[in-house]
C-alpha cells in the first residue's frame, strides 16, 4: 500500500484537500523561485573570483599585451547551463616585438564555458567549450618562421611552478561566428583572406579519437600563392563528419556536402601527418551536374543576377589526388571536367551564349610536377551566331610537346546582345585563326609550328561618359612558323590605328627570326589623352595632355647584345603638350606645359621641356643615351646628361609617403635610388626647400650611378652665410642608408645653425645661447634613420670650427661656474678669434685641447659630449689670487716665506658634466675652493702646481674614458634598433598587399578596442 494511503483517506473530503494542494504548490513555487535566484545570483556572488582566474591564467600563459575592460566580462548560469559561461567583449591581443604594429585579434565577444563544480570546489577548473562571436584575426608569419600568433611563454619560462597553469581540458563545442581571418604567410609566400566565417563542431577533442561534425561556410576574398592568385571573391560553405586520429595526426572526412559559389561538390578521403611528409588520398566529385554550377566560379559571371540566368547544359566534374607532399614531391593527381550542351543567357538580353562543350583533363601519375599533361579534345561555344573552337594536347612541363587550335568570329555588335556591358557600345568584326604544333626547347632551338591570324575590322567603341567614338579601329596581325625553327619565325602586326575626332593614330611593327628578334615598325598620329580616359577611365588616376609622335624603328636584339646601337634605327619626334597627372600615389601632380624629344639610334634628345612637378616650376634639356640596351636588355643601364632649373624646388613634397603640401607636417622616409641609371645633372634653383630649410641660390653637379648620389661643386646660401658641399649618398642598403659628405662653411649663425640642424642640438647644444657667426671644415659620415635624418649614434667625422667673435649670456654653465667659484663679473663670457678641433667616432664628439681666453683667464677647454646629449668637458684656468677675493687674502697671509702676492696665478680645474640644460660643475678631484686654493698656494711655494693641474687632467681622461665605452655600447643599440626599424619599411609592399586584402573584407580590422581606465584594464605586457 503506498504510503500516501496511511496519511489520506481514501475519500478526503474537499476541505481537506484544497489547502493541502494549495500549500504543495507554495512550496513547489518557493522552490523553484529559491533555484532561480540561486543561478542568478552565483555568477554575481563568484565573478570576482572567476574574473580573477581568467586574469591569473592570461598573465601565466600569454606572451603578449591582451587588452579588455574588467567591467566587459559577464557571467551567465543559462546560455551553457549545466556550465558557467564568461565572455569577453571587446577584447584586443596585440603582439610584441616585431609585431608590436599588428593586432592579432579583435574580438567582438570571446566566451569560454567551463565545468561550474570545477571552478567552485576544484583546483583545476575544466574548459568546455569556446565561443567567438564577431571580430577580426591576422596571422602574420615572417621570412624567417617567426609567427605573431606564438604568444605563449617558452617552455623553460612556464616550467617553474607559480606559472604552471591547472587548466584542465573537456572541451565538448567551439563555434564562430562572423569572423574574419586574414593568413600572411611569408615564409611560405602564401596569403589568405577569408571574411564573415561561421562555423561550429563539437566532439570529444579531449580523446585520442574521435568524430568531429563541422559546418562552416565563408566569404573567400583572397587565395594566393607564390604570386598566383587561385580564388578571389567567393563564398564558400561546408559540412562534413571529420575522424580526428591524434596518434596518427590523420584526419578524414567522412562523407559531406561542399559548395563554391553555386559549385557543388564532394570530398572523401584523408589527409595525414605522421612526420615532415604530408600524406594525402582524397577524391572530389561534382554534385547536381549542372552546367550552371560551374559557370558561377567563372569571374564577373556570378552576380546579384546570376540567379536570374537563364541556362542549360550538363556538366560532370571528379578529381583524385593521392601521395606525398614535401620539399621534393608532390601527389599524383587526375582532374577532369566535363560540360555537354552548356546554355546561358542573361534574362534581359536577347542572344545566348550556346553549345558550350568542354572535355577538360589535367593529369600527372608520378610525383613530380614536370610530369603534367593537359588535354582538352573538345572546347566549343557560339556567341550568338558566331562559333569558336579549339583543342590543347600539353604533354608535359619539360619538352613542352603541344597541339593546339582556335578559331571562331565574333561580332563586337552582337556581343553587348549577350553580355551586359552597361555604358558601352562597340562594333566591329574580330576573326581569329591560330594553330600550334611541336615542341618548344629554346637550347636546340626548336618551336612549334605556329600559324595565327587576328583581324579586327572597321572597330567602334563608345562610352556614355564621352560623346564621340573611337572609330576605324583597325588591326590585322599574323604570327607565322611553317617549320619550327626559330629563324623562321614572323610576328606581322601589319596595321593597327584608330581615329578620335579626326586625329589618328597609325603604325605597323614587324618581328622576324625568334633568336636575334629583328623589329622594323613606325607610329605616326596624334592622341588626346584627356578624351582616351574618358572612354577607358582608370581609377584612381587622372590624365590629360596631347601627344604627337613621328617615330620609325628597326634593329635587332643580337646588335642590342653586342652593343652595336648603331644598328638600332629609332629615329623620329615626339611632343607633349598641356599634360597633367595625378594619381593616389602621384597625389601631387605632374604637368608639363610643353615637351620635346628627339630620337636617334645614339640617343635621345630633350631639347624642351617646361613643366611644374607638384609645386615646384622645373625646366630641363639634355639627352638620353643607351636607351635601347635599357628598355630591352635585362641588365641595360639608361645614361645621360641633364641640365635642371627651378625658381622655387619644395623637396619636402616630394619625400613623404603620403605627400602633403602641408610640408610642416611632412614625415621623410629613406629614398631608394635606381642601379641602372647613370645620370649626370647640373642643378640650378633660386630656392629649395629641404626639411625645414630655406635653401638659396642653389647649385652643383649631382651623379647619379650604381644607385649612389654623389655631390660635387655643389653650393648654397641659408642661415645668414653659404655651405659648400662635396659627398656621397648610398641607399643601396636600405636597411642601412650612408652618407660621407664634407662641409665648407662660411659666416653662418650659430643661432640659426642649432635650429636647423641635429647634429648641432645634439653635440653642441651651447650654440643656443651664443650669438654671432662661425667657419668651418667639416668632413663626416654615418647613417640615416628612417627620416632621412643623421643617425647621431652613427656618425664619424673630424674639422675645425672657427669663431671670429661670439657672446655666451644666460646660460646655466655660466651660473654654475659663478655659484661654485664666486668669481666675479663672469656671468657673460665674450669669445674672439677662437678654432676649435674636434673629431667625431660612433656619435661621440672629442674635443681636442684647444687655448682660449675666458674672460680675463688664459684657459685650456677639452672634452667629450655624446649623441644622447651628455657632457664631459675640462677647463684649466690660471686665475690671479686676487680674483678669489678675501678667502684667497687671508691664505697668503698664513703661509709663512711665500713670494707670492695677489697677482700669483692659480690653477683652477673645473669638471663639467650632465647635460647642457642640466649641468653639473664641480672642482677637478672634487675638492672645496678652501682646499683648492691652499694646495695650490703652497704647491706653488714649493713649485708643483704645475703636478695639480696633470693630476686633474689625468682623472679627467679616466672619466672621459669610461664615458666613451658607455656611449658606444649605447650607439650601438641604438644603430640595431634604427636598422630594424628600415627593415620594416623594406617590407612594406607586402604590407601594402595585406593593406588591399583586408579592403575586400568590409569592415575589416576596425581601430582596436581602447584601453578601459587604469583601475579597470588589465593590460598583460610581455
Amino acid at each position: 500500500m503506498p504510503v500516501w494511503n496511511l496519511l489520506i483517506p481514501a475519500n478526503p473530503p474537499i476541505r481537506l484537500i484544497k489547502p493541502f494542494m494549495k500549500k504543495t504548490l507554495i512550496i513547489i513555487l518557493g522552490v523553484f523561485t529559491f533555484l532561480i535566484a540561486a543561478a542568478v545570483a552565483v555568477p554575481f556572488l563568484f565573478k570576482d573570483k572567476i574574473a580573477a582566474r581568467i586574469d591569473r591564467e592570461i598573465a601565466q600563459s600569454v606572451n603578449a599585451k591582451v587588452i579588455y575592460d574588467i567591467d566587459n566580462v559577464s557571467l551567465s548560469l543559462f546560455r551553457s547551463f549545466p556550465s558557467v559561461s564568461a565572455s569577453i567583449t571587446n577584447l584586443d591581443i596585440v603582439g610584441n616585438a616585431p609585431f608590436e604594429n599588428d593586432t592579432l585579434a579583435s574580438l567582438r565577444e570571446f566566451a569560454v564555458d567551463f565545468n561550474l563544480k570545477s571552478v567552485l570546489f576544484d583546483d583545476y577548473p575544466t574548459l568546455t567549450g569556446v565561443h567567438l562571436n564577431g571580430g577580426n584575426v591576422y596571422i602574420k608569419v615572417l621570412e624567417d618562421g617567426t609567427a605573431n600568433y606564438d604568444i605563449t611563454f617558452p617552455s623553460e619560462e612556464v616550467a617553474s611552478e607559480d606559472k604552471e597553469s591547472n587548466f584542465q581540458i573537456g572541451i565538448d563545442a567551439m563555434e564562430v561566428r562572423d569572423l574574419n581571418l586574414v593568413y600572411d604567410d611569408r615564409q611560405l609566400d602564401y596569403f589568405m583572406a577569408l571574411g564573415a566565417i561561421n562555423a561550429k563542431g563539437s566532439g570529444e577533442f579531449t580523446a585520442d579519437v574521435y568524430d568531429l561534425p563541422i559546418e562552416m561556410e565563408a566569404l573567400i576574398a583572397d587565395i594566393t600563392y607564390e604570386d598566383v592568385s587561385y580564388l578571389t571573391n567567393k563564398s564558400f560553405k561546408g559540412e562534413t563528419l571529420l575522424n580526428i586520429d591524434m596518434n596518427n595526426m590523420k584526419f578524414t572526412l567522412g562523407e559531406g556536402d561542399f559548395q563554391l559559389n553555386d559549385f557543388l561538390f564532394g570530398l572523401n578521403g584523408f589527409l595525414a601527418m605522421p612526420n615532415d611528409d604530408i600524406e594525402v588520398d582524397v577524391s572530389i566529385d561534382g554534385k547536381d551536374n549542372e552546367f550552371k554550377s560551374i559557370l558561377s566560379l567563372v569571374p564577373g559571371i556570378y552576380s546579384e543576377s546570376f540567379s536570374s540566368l537563364n541556362t542549360s547544359g550538363t556538366m560532370d566534374f571528379n578529381g583524385t589526388i593521392k601521395g606525398v607532399y614535401n620539399d621534393v614531391k608532390i601527389p599524383s593527381f587526375d582532374i577532369s571536367l566535363k560540360v555537354a550542351d552548356g546554355m546561358f543567357q542573361y534574362p534581359d538580353l536577347p542572344r545566348p551564349v550556346k553549345n558550350v562543350n568542354i572535355d577538360l583533363q589535367v593529369k600527372n601519375e608520378t610525383d613530380n610536377i614536370d610530369n603534367t599533361s593537359v588535354s582538352i579534345p573538345t572546347f566549343n561555344l557560339d556567341f550568338g551566331s558566331n562559333p569558336i573552337s579549339g583543342k590543347l594536347f600539353l604533354s608535359d612541363l619539360v619538352s613542352y610537346t603541344i597541339d593546339a587550335a582556335l578559331k571562331g568570329k565574333l561580332d563586337l555588335e552582337e556581343l553587348t546582345s549577350i553580355f551586359p556591358i552597361e555604358g558601352l557600345a562597340m562594333k566591329g568584326n574580330l576573326d581569329l585563326d591560330a594553330t600550334a604544333k611541336g615542341r618548344y626547347d629554346s637550347v636546340a632551338g626548336v618551336i612549334p609550328a605556329i600559324n595565327a591570324r587576328l583581324l579586327l575590322a572597321n572597330g567602334y567603341v563608345k562610352s556614355v561618359d564621352y560623346p564621340a567614338p573611337i572609330e576605324k579601329l583597325n588591326i590585322n596581325a599574323k604570327v607565322q612558323n611553317s617549320s619550327g625553327s626559330m629563324t623562321d619565325f614572323l610576328v606581322d602586326l601589319s596595321r593597327f590605328g584608330f581615329e578620335l575626332e579626326g586625329e589618328a593614330i597609325n603604325g605597323n611593327m614587324k618581328i622576324r627570326d625568334f633568336d636575334k628578334l629583328i623589329w622594323d615598325g613606325e607610329i605616326v598620329g596624334g592622341v588626346d589623352l584627356k578624351k582616351i580616359l574618358a572612354i577607358f577611365p582608370v581609377v584612381d588616376m587622372t590624365m590629360e595632355g596631347h601627344i604627337n609622335a613621328n617615330i620609325n624603328t628597326k634593329g635587332s636584339y643580337a646588335a642590342l647584345e653586342a652593343k652595336n646601337y648603331n644598328q638600332l634605327e629609332t629615329r623620329g619626334s615626339m611632343d607633349v603638350s598641356n599634360f597633367t597627372y595625378s594619381s593616389t600615389d602621384v597625389p601631387q601632380g605632374i604637368q608639363i606645359t610643353k615637351a620635346k624629344a628627339e630620337f636617334n639610334p645614339e640617343r635621345i634628345n630633350l631639347t624642351e621641356f617646361d613643366s611644374k612637378i607638384g609645386e615646384s616650376p622645373l625646366q630641363a634639356t639634355g639627352s638620353l643615351s643607351n636607351y635601347m640596351d635599357y628598355l630591352l636588355g635585362e641588365n641595360g643601364t639608361l645614361k645621360g646628361q641633364l641640365s635642371l632649373n627651378s625658381s622655387r624646388f619644395n623637396v619636402n613634397e616630394w619625400m613623404t609617403e603620403n605627400a602633403s603640401t602641408d610640408t610642416a607636417s611632412a614625415e621623410l622616409s629613406v629614398i631608394e635610388l635606381p642601379k641602372n641609371i647613370n645620370f649626370s645633372m647640373v642643378v640650378a634653383a633660386n630656392e629649395v626647400l629641404y626639411d625645414d630649410m630655406n635653401l638659396k641660390e642653389v647649385k652643383g653637379t649631382m651623379a647619379l650611378s650604381d644607385g649612389v648620389l654623389s655631390f660635387s661643386d655643389a653650393s648654397m646660401k641659408t642661415m645668414g652665410g653659404t655651405i659648400g658641399l662635396t659627398g656621397k649618398y648610398d641607399p643601396r642598403d636600405l636597411t642601412a642608408p650612408a652618407f660621407n659628405f664634407n662641409l665648407n662653411i662660411a659666416e653662418l649663425s650659430i643661432a640659426e645653425a642649432f635650429k636647423s640642424f641635429n647634429t648641432i642640438k645634439a653635440f653642441a647644444p651651447i650654440a643656443q645661447n651664443l650669438t654671432g657667426k662661425f667657419n668651418s671644415n667639416l668632413s663626416f659620415s654615418g647613417k640615416l634613420g628612417q627620416n632621412m635624418m643623421p643617425l647621431l649614434s652613427s656618425l664619424d667625422g673630424e674639422g675645425i670650427l672657427k669663431v671670429v667673435e661670439t657672446a655666451l649670456k644666460d646660460s646655466k654653465i655660466l651660473e654654475g661656474i659663478t655659484s661654485l667659484t664666486k668669481l666675479k663679473d663672469i656671468n657673460t663670457l665674450q669669445l674672439k678669434n677662437i678654432s676649435i678641433p674636434i673629431s667625431i667616432e660612433n656619435g661621440v664628439m672629442d674635443v681636442k685641447p684647444f687655448d682660449v681666453k675666458l674672460w680675463d683667464y688664459q684657459a685650456k677647454v677639452q672634452g667629450t659630449a655624446g649623441f644622447d646629449g651628455s657632457l664631459n668637458y675640462l677647463i684649466n684656468m690660471q686665475v690671479p689670487a686676487g680674483k678669489f677675493g678675501s678667502q684667497a687674502n687671508a691664505l697668503l697671509a698664513s703661509i709663512s716665506g711665500t713670494q707670492t702676492d695677489e697677482n700669483s696665478t692659480i690653477p683652477l680645474a673645473l669638471n663639467l658634466s650632465g647635460t647642457y640644460n642640466s649641468p653639473k660643475i664641480s672642482l677637478a678631484g672634487g675638492n672645496s675652493m678652501e682646499t683648492l686654493l691652499a694646495n695650490a698656494l703652497k704647491a706653488r711655494v714649493s713649485g708643483e702646481a704645475q703636478t695639480l693641474q696633470t693630476q686633474a687632467t689625468d682623472q679627467f681622461k679616466a672619466a672621459q674614458d669610461s664615458m666613451k665605452q658607455a656611449l658606444k655600447a649605447k650607439s650601438e643599440v641604438a644603430q640595431d634598433s634604427a636598422k630594424k626599424e628600415l627593415e620594416k619599411q623594406v617590407d612594406v609592399a607586402k604590407d601594402k598587399a595585406v593593406d588591399e586584402a583586408k579592403k575586400l573584407l568590409k569592415g575589416f580590422f576596425p581601430k582596436s578596442t581602447p584601453p578601459a581606465k587604469p583601475d579597470t584594464t588589465t593590460v598583460k605586457k610581455d
